[in-house]
Protein backbone atom coordinates (compact mmCIF):
# COMPACT_ATOMS: atom_id res chain seq x y z
CA UNK A 1 0.00 0.00 0.00
CA UNK A 2 1.10 3.51 -0.53
CA UNK A 3 -0.69 6.24 0.64
CA UNK A 4 1.00 10.08 -0.48
CA UNK A 5 2.71 11.44 2.73
CA UNK A 6 4.36 14.13 0.73
CA UNK A 7 5.33 17.18 2.35
CA UNK A 8 3.44 20.52 1.74
CA UNK A 9 5.04 21.79 -1.58
CA UNK A 10 3.64 25.14 -1.61
CA UNK A 11 5.34 28.61 -0.39
CA UNK A 12 4.40 29.58 3.32
CA UNK A 13 3.20 33.10 2.42
CA UNK A 14 -0.28 33.11 2.80
CA UNK A 15 -3.40 35.25 2.83
CA UNK A 16 -6.44 33.75 4.17
CA UNK A 17 -7.76 33.81 7.79
CA UNK A 18 -6.75 31.43 10.55
CA UNK A 19 -9.54 32.53 12.69
CA UNK A 20 -12.18 29.62 12.55
CA UNK A 21 -12.33 27.85 9.16
CA UNK A 22 -15.62 25.97 8.96
CA UNK A 23 -16.05 22.28 9.28
CA UNK A 24 -17.39 22.47 5.87
CA UNK A 25 -14.34 23.74 4.21
CA UNK A 26 -12.36 20.87 6.17
CA UNK A 27 -14.41 17.97 4.82
CA UNK A 28 -14.44 19.44 1.42
CA UNK A 29 -10.24 19.02 1.69
CA UNK A 30 -10.70 15.93 2.50
CA UNK A 31 -13.10 15.02 0.23
CA UNK A 32 -10.51 16.34 -2.21
CA UNK A 33 -7.79 13.90 -0.98
CA UNK A 34 -9.70 11.08 -0.44
CA UNK A 35 -10.92 10.38 -4.00
CA UNK A 36 -6.83 11.15 -5.34
CA UNK A 37 -5.97 8.00 -3.27
CA UNK A 38 -9.19 6.24 -3.40
CA UNK A 39 -8.96 6.17 -7.70
CA UNK A 40 -5.18 4.63 -7.36
CA UNK A 41 -6.25 1.96 -5.01
CA UNK A 42 -9.78 1.08 -6.61
CA UNK A 43 -8.18 0.77 -10.02
CA UNK A 44 -5.80 -2.41 -8.50
CA UNK A 45 -8.70 -4.76 -7.86
CA UNK A 46 -10.47 -3.29 -10.99
CA UNK A 47 -7.67 -4.37 -13.31
CA UNK A 48 -8.72 -7.86 -14.01
CA UNK A 49 -12.14 -7.03 -15.11
CA UNK A 50 -10.81 -4.04 -17.50
CA UNK A 51 -9.06 -6.39 -19.31
CA UNK A 52 -11.08 -8.70 -19.75
CA UNK A 53 -14.03 -5.94 -20.44
CA UNK A 54 -11.77 -4.42 -22.84
CA UNK A 55 -9.36 -7.17 -23.92
CA UNK A 56 -6.41 -5.37 -22.78
CA UNK A 57 -2.70 -6.52 -22.60
CA UNK A 58 -0.54 -6.15 -19.83
CA UNK A 59 1.29 -3.32 -21.37
CA UNK A 60 -2.19 -1.42 -21.94
CA UNK A 61 -3.26 -2.14 -17.70
CA UNK A 62 0.09 -1.41 -17.07
CA UNK A 63 -0.09 1.88 -18.76
CA UNK A 64 -3.57 2.81 -17.19
CA UNK A 65 -1.88 2.59 -13.98
CA UNK A 66 1.45 4.31 -14.68
CA UNK A 67 0.08 6.83 -17.07
CA UNK A 68 -2.17 8.52 -13.86
CA UNK A 69 0.59 7.78 -11.43
CA UNK A 70 3.73 9.89 -14.27
CA UNK A 71 1.14 12.48 -15.20
CA UNK A 72 0.61 13.22 -11.37
CA UNK A 73 4.41 13.15 -10.36
CA UNK A 74 5.39 15.51 -13.30
CA UNK A 75 2.77 18.03 -12.97
CA UNK A 76 2.73 17.89 -8.93
CA UNK A 77 5.23 20.36 -8.58
CA UNK A 78 3.42 22.67 -11.35
CA UNK A 79 0.07 22.64 -9.82
CA UNK A 80 1.88 23.84 -6.48
CA UNK A 81 3.11 26.70 -8.34
CA UNK A 82 -0.46 27.47 -10.17
CA UNK A 83 -2.37 27.69 -6.50
CA UNK A 84 -0.01 29.81 -4.55
CA UNK A 85 -0.25 32.15 -8.13
CA UNK A 86 -3.71 32.18 -9.01
CA UNK A 87 -5.08 31.36 -6.05
CA UNK A 88 -5.16 27.95 -3.75
CA UNK A 89 -9.36 27.75 -3.45
CA UNK A 90 -9.62 28.72 -7.58
CA UNK A 91 -7.43 26.20 -8.68
CA UNK A 92 -8.77 23.36 -6.24
CA UNK A 93 -11.83 23.49 -7.63
CA UNK A 94 -10.43 23.95 -10.97
CA UNK A 95 -8.82 20.41 -10.42
CA UNK A 96 -12.00 18.98 -8.73
CA UNK A 97 -14.11 19.81 -11.88
CA UNK A 98 -11.32 18.48 -13.89
CA UNK A 99 -10.92 15.40 -12.01
CA UNK A 100 -14.65 14.12 -12.42
CA UNK A 101 -14.52 15.16 -16.39
CA UNK A 102 -11.73 13.08 -16.63
CA UNK A 103 -13.77 10.20 -14.34
CA UNK A 104 -16.19 10.55 -16.83
CA UNK A 105 -14.08 9.93 -19.64
CA UNK A 106 -12.53 7.01 -17.94
CA UNK A 107 -15.57 5.19 -17.56
CA UNK A 108 -16.81 6.18 -21.07
CA UNK A 109 -13.55 5.06 -22.42
CA UNK A 110 -14.55 2.51 -25.35
CA UNK A 111 -11.37 0.66 -25.60
CA UNK A 112 -8.00 0.51 -23.86
CA UNK A 113 -6.34 3.37 -25.65
CA UNK A 114 -9.15 6.00 -24.93
CA UNK A 115 -9.20 4.80 -20.98
CA UNK A 116 -4.98 5.39 -21.37
CA UNK A 117 -5.35 8.82 -22.30
CA UNK A 118 -8.42 9.36 -19.78
CA UNK A 119 -6.32 8.56 -17.46
CA UNK A 120 -3.18 10.31 -18.29
CA UNK A 121 -5.80 13.13 -17.98
CA UNK A 122 -7.09 12.27 -14.79
CA UNK A 123 -3.62 11.91 -13.73
CA UNK A 124 -3.06 15.54 -14.48
CA UNK A 125 -6.18 16.86 -12.89
CA UNK A 126 -5.43 15.28 -9.45
CA UNK A 127 -1.33 16.95 -9.82
CA UNK A 128 -3.87 20.40 -9.99
CA UNK A 129 -6.17 19.50 -7.17
CA UNK A 130 -3.84 17.54 -4.46
CA UNK A 131 -1.55 20.43 -3.46
CA UNK A 132 -4.14 22.38 -2.76
CA UNK A 133 -5.05 20.00 0.27
CA UNK A 134 -2.05 20.40 1.34
CA UNK A 135 -1.36 24.39 1.14
CA UNK A 136 -4.97 25.15 2.65
CA UNK A 137 -4.36 23.42 5.26
CA UNK A 138 -1.03 24.87 6.20
CA UNK A 139 -2.61 28.57 5.61
CA UNK A 140 -5.84 27.86 7.25
CA UNK A 141 -5.14 26.95 10.92
CA UNK A 142 -3.22 27.98 13.62
CA UNK A 143 0.00 25.30 14.59
CA UNK A 144 -2.58 23.39 16.71
CA UNK A 145 -5.37 23.57 14.43
CA UNK A 146 -2.92 22.59 11.48
CA UNK A 147 -1.63 19.60 14.22
CA UNK A 148 -5.65 18.27 14.09
CA UNK A 149 -6.04 18.79 10.35
CA UNK A 150 -3.14 16.91 9.02
CA UNK A 151 -4.31 14.40 11.52
CA UNK A 152 -7.23 14.07 9.71
CA UNK A 153 -5.90 14.15 6.38
CA UNK A 154 -3.71 11.33 7.40
CA UNK A 155 -6.33 8.91 8.52
CA UNK A 156 -8.29 10.04 5.03
CA UNK A 157 -6.06 8.73 3.03
CA UNK A 158 -5.51 5.63 5.05
CA UNK A 159 -9.25 5.05 4.80
CA UNK A 160 -9.22 5.78 1.39
CA UNK A 161 -6.45 2.93 0.62
CA UNK A 162 -8.74 0.56 2.03
CA UNK A 163 -11.74 1.60 1.24
CA UNK A 164 -10.53 1.66 -2.36
CA UNK A 165 -9.90 -2.21 -2.31
CA UNK A 166 -12.33 -3.39 -0.22
CA UNK A 167 -15.15 -0.95 -1.33
CA UNK A 168 -13.48 -0.71 -4.71
CA UNK A 169 -13.93 -4.39 -5.15
CA UNK A 170 -17.65 -5.08 -3.59
CA UNK A 171 -18.45 -2.28 -6.36
CA UNK A 172 -17.03 -3.91 -8.89
CA UNK A 173 -18.45 -7.25 -7.86
CA UNK A 174 -21.83 -5.79 -7.61
CA UNK A 175 -22.34 -5.05 -11.32
CA UNK A 176 -23.93 -2.02 -10.39
CA UNK A 177 -26.83 -0.75 -13.47
CA UNK A 178 -24.62 -3.44 -15.55
CA UNK A 179 -21.70 -0.92 -15.27
CA UNK A 180 -19.10 -3.23 -14.23
CA UNK A 181 -15.63 -1.81 -13.34
CA UNK A 182 -17.11 1.47 -15.11
CA UNK A 183 -18.77 2.44 -11.62
CA UNK A 184 -15.08 3.17 -10.38
CA UNK A 185 -14.85 5.88 -12.18
CA UNK A 186 -18.72 6.95 -12.52
CA UNK A 187 -19.04 7.33 -9.17
CA UNK A 188 -16.06 10.50 -8.85
CA UNK A 189 -18.77 12.61 -11.32
CA UNK A 190 -21.34 13.92 -7.95
CA UNK A 191 -18.61 14.10 -5.90
CA UNK A 192 -16.09 15.77 -7.48
CA UNK A 193 -19.72 18.25 -8.43
CA UNK A 194 -20.43 18.19 -5.30
CA UNK A 195 -17.44 19.50 -4.10
CA UNK A 196 -16.37 21.45 -6.91
CA UNK A 197 -19.80 23.51 -6.13
CA UNK A 198 -19.13 23.86 -2.33
CA UNK A 199 -15.33 25.43 -2.42
CA UNK A 200 -16.76 28.39 -2.02
CA UNK A 201 -16.82 27.84 1.69
CA UNK A 202 -12.63 27.64 1.65
CA UNK A 203 -10.83 30.91 2.27
CA UNK A 204 -8.85 32.06 -0.93
CA UNK A 205 -5.44 32.24 -0.33
CA UNK A 206 -2.40 33.11 -2.83
CA UNK A 207 1.33 33.62 -2.08
CA UNK A 208 2.91 37.00 -3.45
CA UNK A 209 6.04 35.90 -3.87
CA UNK A 210 5.23 32.27 -6.16
CA UNK A 211 7.25 31.00 -8.31
CA UNK A 212 6.42 30.62 -11.99
CA UNK A 213 6.05 27.19 -14.00
CA UNK A 214 8.35 25.93 -16.12
CA UNK A 215 6.52 24.78 -18.67
CA UNK A 216 8.73 23.76 -21.48
CA UNK A 217 10.90 21.75 -19.01
CA UNK A 218 7.89 19.96 -17.81
CA UNK A 219 7.05 19.30 -21.40
CA UNK A 220 10.76 18.06 -21.75
CA UNK A 221 10.50 15.47 -18.68
CA UNK A 222 6.84 14.15 -19.75
CA UNK A 223 7.87 13.48 -22.74
CA UNK A 224 11.15 11.64 -21.61
CA UNK A 225 9.35 9.51 -19.34
CA UNK A 226 6.77 8.27 -21.61
CA UNK A 227 9.31 7.72 -24.30
CA UNK A 228 10.80 5.30 -21.83
CA UNK A 229 7.95 3.74 -20.23
CA UNK A 230 6.11 2.67 -23.56
CA UNK A 231 8.68 0.77 -24.95
CA UNK A 232 9.05 -0.98 -21.22
CA UNK A 233 5.14 -2.22 -21.00
CA UNK A 234 5.09 -3.07 -24.66
CA UNK A 235 8.37 -4.53 -25.14
CA UNK A 236 7.92 -7.64 -23.77
CA UNK A 237 4.77 -8.41 -25.70
CA UNK A 238 6.27 -7.02 -29.04
CA UNK A 239 9.33 -8.87 -28.38
CA UNK A 240 11.54 -5.75 -28.19
CA UNK A 241 11.42 -4.51 -32.01
CA UNK A 242 13.91 -1.67 -33.12
CA UNK A 243 11.38 1.26 -32.21
CA UNK A 244 11.54 0.66 -28.58
CA UNK A 245 15.06 0.96 -28.43
CA UNK A 246 14.91 3.78 -30.85
CA UNK A 247 12.52 5.33 -28.05
CA UNK A 248 14.73 4.52 -24.96
CA UNK A 249 17.41 6.33 -27.07
CA UNK A 250 14.76 9.53 -27.89
CA UNK A 251 14.02 9.35 -23.77
CA UNK A 252 17.60 9.66 -22.72
CA UNK A 253 18.21 12.36 -25.40
CA UNK A 254 14.69 14.21 -23.98
CA UNK A 255 16.06 13.97 -20.40
CA UNK A 256 19.43 15.04 -21.10
CA UNK A 257 18.10 18.39 -22.76
CA UNK A 258 15.54 18.50 -19.52
CA UNK A 259 18.39 18.54 -17.74
CA UNK A 260 20.21 21.10 -19.16
CA UNK A 261 17.28 23.33 -19.66
CA UNK A 262 16.97 23.61 -15.60
CA UNK A 263 20.57 24.62 -15.73
CA UNK A 264 19.94 27.56 -18.21
CA UNK A 265 16.63 28.53 -16.67
CA UNK A 266 18.12 28.75 -13.32
CA UNK A 267 21.76 30.53 -14.84
CA UNK A 268 19.24 33.17 -16.24
CA UNK A 269 17.47 33.64 -12.74
CA UNK A 270 14.32 32.33 -13.63
CA UNK A 271 12.45 29.19 -11.97
CA UNK A 272 13.47 26.19 -12.94
CA UNK A 273 10.87 23.20 -12.50
CA UNK A 274 13.93 21.51 -10.22
CA UNK A 275 16.32 23.10 -8.36
CA UNK A 276 19.84 21.17 -9.32
CA UNK A 277 21.66 22.44 -6.67
CA UNK A 278 20.09 20.20 -4.60
CA UNK A 279 21.46 16.97 -5.96
CA UNK A 280 25.10 18.45 -4.71
CA UNK A 281 24.58 16.77 -1.31
CA UNK A 282 25.11 13.31 -1.52
CA UNK A 283 22.35 12.43 1.27
CA UNK A 284 19.51 14.18 -0.10
CA UNK A 285 20.86 12.32 -4.12
CA UNK A 286 21.22 8.36 -2.48
CA UNK A 287 18.11 9.67 -0.53
CA UNK A 288 15.99 10.48 -3.55
CA UNK A 289 17.44 7.41 -5.18
CA UNK A 290 15.83 5.26 -1.89
CA UNK A 291 12.39 6.83 -2.74
CA UNK A 292 12.32 6.07 -6.21
CA UNK A 293 13.06 2.32 -5.23
CA UNK A 294 10.81 2.19 -2.57
CA UNK A 295 7.89 3.33 -4.27
CA UNK A 296 8.11 1.95 -7.49
CA UNK A 297 8.02 -1.22 -5.47
CA UNK A 298 4.14 -0.95 -4.51
CA UNK A 299 1.95 0.12 -7.40
CA UNK A 300 3.46 -3.09 -9.17
CA UNK A 301 2.83 -5.40 -6.42
CA UNK A 302 -0.60 -4.77 -6.20
CA UNK A 303 -0.92 -5.05 -10.26
CA UNK A 304 0.39 -7.98 -10.06
CA UNK A 305 -1.04 -9.65 -6.74
CA UNK A 306 -4.55 -8.60 -8.06
CA UNK A 307 -4.14 -10.68 -11.13
CA UNK A 308 -2.94 -13.49 -9.34
CA UNK A 309 -5.79 -13.73 -7.31
CA UNK A 310 -8.64 -12.99 -9.26
CA UNK A 311 -7.21 -14.07 -13.43
CA UNK A 312 -5.01 -16.92 -11.61
CA UNK A 313 -6.83 -17.90 -8.90
CA UNK A 314 -10.26 -17.18 -9.46
CA UNK A 315 -11.39 -14.59 -6.79
CA UNK A 316 -13.97 -12.09 -6.97
CA UNK A 317 -13.01 -8.41 -6.94
CA UNK A 318 -14.56 -8.46 -3.36
CA UNK A 319 -12.82 -11.12 -2.02
CA UNK A 320 -9.47 -9.99 -3.74
CA UNK A 321 -10.39 -6.35 -2.14
CA UNK A 322 -10.54 -7.78 1.00
CA UNK A 323 -7.54 -9.96 1.00
CA UNK A 324 -5.89 -6.64 -0.10
CA UNK A 325 -7.08 -5.24 3.13
CA UNK A 326 -4.70 -6.30 6.15
CA UNK A 327 -2.02 -4.88 4.41
CA UNK A 328 -3.45 -1.51 4.49
CA UNK A 329 -4.57 -2.08 7.80
CA UNK A 330 -0.75 -3.03 8.80
CA UNK A 331 0.23 -0.25 6.94
CA UNK A 332 -1.90 2.75 9.17
CA UNK A 333 -0.66 1.02 12.48
CA UNK A 334 3.24 0.90 11.42
CA UNK A 335 2.65 4.71 10.46
CA UNK A 336 0.98 5.59 13.38
CA UNK A 337 4.03 3.90 14.97
CA UNK A 338 7.21 4.86 13.01
CA UNK A 339 7.56 8.37 14.45
CA UNK A 340 8.46 7.21 17.91
CA UNK A 341 10.23 4.11 16.70
CA UNK A 342 12.58 6.56 15.17
CA UNK A 343 12.60 9.09 17.44
CA UNK A 344 14.28 6.51 20.32
CA UNK A 345 15.94 4.48 17.61
CA UNK A 346 17.33 7.41 15.99
CA UNK A 347 17.45 6.79 11.81
CA UNK A 348 18.25 3.41 11.68
CA UNK A 349 15.04 2.57 12.40
CA UNK A 350 14.11 3.17 8.39
CA UNK A 351 16.54 0.85 7.50
CA UNK A 352 14.41 -1.63 9.68
CA UNK A 353 11.11 -1.28 8.89
CA UNK A 354 12.82 -1.42 5.07
CA UNK A 355 14.25 -5.20 5.75
CA UNK A 356 10.15 -6.14 7.92
CA UNK A 357 9.18 -4.65 4.33
CA UNK A 358 11.61 -6.81 2.31
CA UNK A 359 11.09 -9.88 4.32
CA UNK A 360 7.05 -9.38 3.45
CA UNK A 361 7.56 -9.30 -0.18
CA UNK A 362 9.77 -12.72 0.47
CA UNK A 363 7.22 -14.25 2.29
CA UNK A 364 4.73 -13.24 -0.12
CA UNK A 365 6.98 -14.77 -2.97
CA UNK A 366 7.20 -18.21 -1.37
CA UNK A 367 3.94 -18.92 -0.56
CA UNK A 368 3.09 -17.77 -3.88
CA UNK A 369 5.36 -19.83 -5.63
CA UNK A 370 3.79 -23.27 -4.12
CA UNK A 371 0.55 -22.46 -5.46
CA UNK A 372 -1.23 -25.08 -7.61
CA UNK A 373 -4.80 -25.55 -8.14
CA UNK A 374 -5.88 -26.23 -4.61
CA UNK A 375 -3.99 -22.52 -3.92
CA UNK A 376 -4.95 -21.55 0.03
CA UNK A 377 -5.35 -17.82 -0.18
CA UNK A 378 -5.71 -17.28 3.57
CA UNK A 379 -1.99 -18.16 3.51
CA UNK A 380 -0.92 -15.21 2.21
CA UNK A 381 -2.68 -13.13 5.30
CA UNK A 382 0.51 -13.17 7.47
CA UNK A 383 3.15 -11.88 4.81
CA UNK A 384 0.38 -9.38 3.72
CA UNK A 385 0.11 -7.99 7.30
CA UNK A 386 4.19 -8.25 7.98
CA UNK A 387 4.41 -6.58 4.18
CA UNK A 388 1.61 -3.77 4.77
CA UNK A 389 2.95 -3.02 8.20
CA UNK A 390 6.85 -2.87 6.82
CA UNK A 391 6.04 -0.36 3.99
CA UNK A 392 4.53 1.92 6.76
CA UNK A 393 7.40 1.72 8.74
CA UNK A 394 9.81 2.80 6.00
CA UNK A 395 7.65 4.61 3.74
CA UNK A 396 6.12 7.39 6.53
CA UNK A 397 9.36 8.63 8.05
CA UNK A 398 11.56 8.55 4.76
CA UNK A 399 10.58 11.80 3.28
CA UNK A 400 11.55 13.88 6.47
CA UNK A 401 14.94 11.85 6.48
CA UNK A 402 15.44 12.75 2.88
CA UNK A 403 14.23 16.51 3.12
CA UNK A 404 16.63 17.03 6.19
CA UNK A 405 19.66 16.64 4.05
CA UNK A 406 18.52 20.40 2.29
CA UNK A 407 18.65 23.96 3.64
CA UNK A 408 15.59 25.02 5.23
CA UNK A 409 15.35 27.67 2.04
CA UNK A 410 15.35 24.78 -0.64
CA UNK A 411 12.72 22.79 1.84
CA UNK A 412 10.05 23.61 -0.70
CA UNK A 413 12.05 22.65 -4.06
CA UNK A 414 12.65 19.12 -2.04
CA UNK A 415 9.63 18.53 -1.15
CA UNK A 416 8.09 18.94 -4.26
CA UNK A 417 10.81 16.83 -6.03
CA UNK A 418 10.53 13.74 -3.29
CA UNK A 419 6.92 14.15 -3.93
CA UNK A 420 7.50 13.77 -7.89
CA UNK A 421 9.83 10.63 -7.11
CA UNK A 422 7.32 8.50 -5.67
CA UNK A 423 4.79 8.74 -7.90
CA UNK A 424 7.45 8.41 -10.82
CA UNK A 425 9.04 5.63 -8.83
CA UNK A 426 5.56 4.10 -8.83
CA UNK A 427 5.26 4.37 -12.68
CA UNK A 428 8.67 2.96 -13.16
CA UNK A 429 7.95 -0.21 -10.63
CA UNK A 430 4.91 -1.41 -13.42
CA UNK A 431 6.71 -1.07 -15.85
CA UNK A 432 10.11 -3.16 -14.93
CA UNK A 433 7.78 -5.70 -13.33
CA UNK A 434 5.56 -5.85 -16.28
CA UNK A 435 8.78 -7.22 -18.47
CA UNK A 436 9.20 -10.05 -16.14
CA UNK A 437 5.77 -11.11 -15.11
CA UNK A 438 4.68 -10.88 -19.12
CA UNK A 439 7.61 -12.96 -19.57
CA UNK A 440 6.94 -15.61 -17.30
CA UNK A 441 3.55 -15.82 -18.00
CA UNK A 442 4.30 -16.48 -21.95
CA UNK A 443 6.90 -18.91 -20.65
CA UNK A 444 4.35 -21.04 -18.77
CA UNK A 445 1.72 -20.83 -21.38
CA UNK A 446 3.72 -23.15 -23.77
CA UNK A 447 4.97 -25.49 -21.59
CA UNK A 448 1.09 -26.24 -20.61
CA UNK A 449 1.30 -25.42 -17.15
CA UNK A 450 -1.86 -25.20 -14.99
CA UNK A 451 -3.43 -21.59 -15.29
CA UNK A 452 -3.28 -21.09 -11.50
CA UNK A 453 0.17 -22.04 -11.11
CA UNK A 454 1.38 -19.79 -14.25
CA UNK A 455 0.03 -16.58 -12.53
CA UNK A 456 2.09 -17.96 -9.40
CA UNK A 457 5.03 -18.26 -10.98
CA UNK A 458 4.63 -14.81 -12.87
CA UNK A 459 4.14 -13.09 -9.14
CA UNK A 460 6.97 -14.91 -7.54
CA UNK A 461 9.21 -13.99 -10.22
CA UNK A 462 8.24 -10.84 -11.05
CA UNK A 463 8.31 -9.85 -7.43
CA UNK A 464 12.30 -10.75 -7.25
CA UNK A 465 12.58 -7.03 -8.36
CA UNK A 466 10.68 -5.70 -5.70
CA UNK A 467 12.97 -7.82 -3.09
CA UNK A 468 16.30 -6.21 -4.91
CA UNK A 469 14.87 -3.03 -4.67
CA UNK A 470 13.87 -2.64 -0.69
CA UNK A 471 16.95 -4.53 0.04
CA UNK A 472 19.22 -1.95 -1.99
CA UNK A 473 16.84 1.01 -0.51
CA UNK A 474 17.63 -0.55 2.89
CA UNK A 475 21.17 -0.95 2.10
CA UNK A 476 21.15 3.07 0.87
CA UNK A 477 19.57 4.01 4.20
CA UNK A 478 21.90 2.77 6.77
CA UNK A 479 24.68 3.96 3.85
CA UNK A 480 23.57 7.90 4.36
CA UNK A 481 22.73 7.14 8.57
CA UNK A 482 26.20 6.27 8.64
CA UNK A 483 27.45 8.97 6.39
CA UNK A 484 25.71 11.69 8.44
CA UNK A 485 26.40 10.35 11.54
CA UNK A 486 30.35 10.47 10.50
CA UNK A 487 30.20 13.90 9.24
CA UNK A 488 28.46 15.38 12.52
Amino acid sequence: MTVDHSPIVSSPSQTASKSHPSALALTILLLGGFITVFDLFVVNVAIPSIQAGLGASFAEIGFVIAGYELAFGVLLIAGGRLGDRHGRRRLFALGMAGFAVTSLLCGLAPDATSLIVARLLQGATGAILFPQVYALLRVMYDDAGRRRAFGLLGMTLGLAAIAGQVFGGLIVESDLFGLGWRIIFLINLPIGIIAQLSARVIPESRSSEAMGVDWPGIGLATAGLLLLLLPLLEGPNAGWPLWTWASMTASLVLLTAFLIWEHLVASGGGDPAIDLTVFRNIGFSAGSLVVLLIYSTSTSLFLCFALLLQSGLGLTPFEAGTLFAPASVGFVVASLVAPKLVARFGNMAIAGGALVYAAGIGWLIVTAAGFGEEAKTFALLPPLILFGFGQGLSMTPLLNLVIGYVEENHAGMAAGLISTMQQVGGAFGVSVVGIFFVGILASDARESISRASRYADAFSGAMIYNLAAVLLAAALITLIVHTRRAGQ
